[in-house]
């Protein structure tokens, strides 16, 4: 595994003023760790994750599996090895009033869930203060928080701290745990644009 998932935190920002969506992902001291951008007029998710803004090293993909799919699943594959990571999975219905996804390891067996924080405040943020109240997610496994994913207030870009310090015994792969991050930063993106 590439030396870039080895740290507890990271801190996801996308660029709003773009035609297409620029992730950057940095260190805790601030060094830019991945990048990726989202190419325009995609039926089909299709997000890879470089080493850098050259594009120079692709390092994780993040494919859906179909067209349109009201519950989306996407497959996270580690570009360098080609093995799959695990599956992140939308939960459909229930996302349209809170957030959840399902994080599954390569087999497709339960990992986790990544839930929005609470119900009061998903409603709040979806029908009255929007970008005012930003948004926070638990990743789950047997009701124990393993991350924290919380959005930072910033009226001028989209900003995410996944904090993985929670899981000192990496039940999660930070691999799986940033491309979460992104697909919440490009849907984001899509809902507010």
């Amino acid at each position: 595994m590439h030396g870039v998932f080895h740290y507890d935190h990271y801190l996801l920002r996308r660029q709003v003023l773009a035609l297409t969506g620029k992730f950057r992902i940095y260190s805790p001291s601030g060094q830019l760790l991945l990048y990726s951008e989202q190419k325009m007029f995609r039926l089909r998710e299709d997000i890879r994750v470089y080493s850098d803004e050259n594009l120079s090293q692709e390092l994780l993909c993040i494919k859906a599996r179909q067209i349109l799919d009201f519950s989306a699943a996407y497959d996270v594959i580690d570009s360098l090895s080609g093995a799959r990571v695990g599956v992140i999975r939308r939960k459909g219905l229930r996302s349209m009033v809170r957030d959840e996804w399902h994080l599954l390891d390569a087999d497709e067996h339960p990992l986790a869930v990544m839930q929005e924080d609470d119900l009061k405040l998903a409603l709040l943020r979806r029908f009255l203060l929007g970008v005012f109240l930003p948004q926070n997610y638990d990743i789950l496994s047997n009701g124990q928080r393993l991350v924290d994913v919380r959005q930072r207030f910033n009226l001028f870009r989209y900003e995410l701290d996944i904090d993985f310090s929670p899981d000192p015994d990496r039940r999660i792969d930070r691999r799986l745990g940033i491309a979460a991050g992104i697909l919440l930063a490009a849907i984001e993106g899509r809902q507010d644009s």
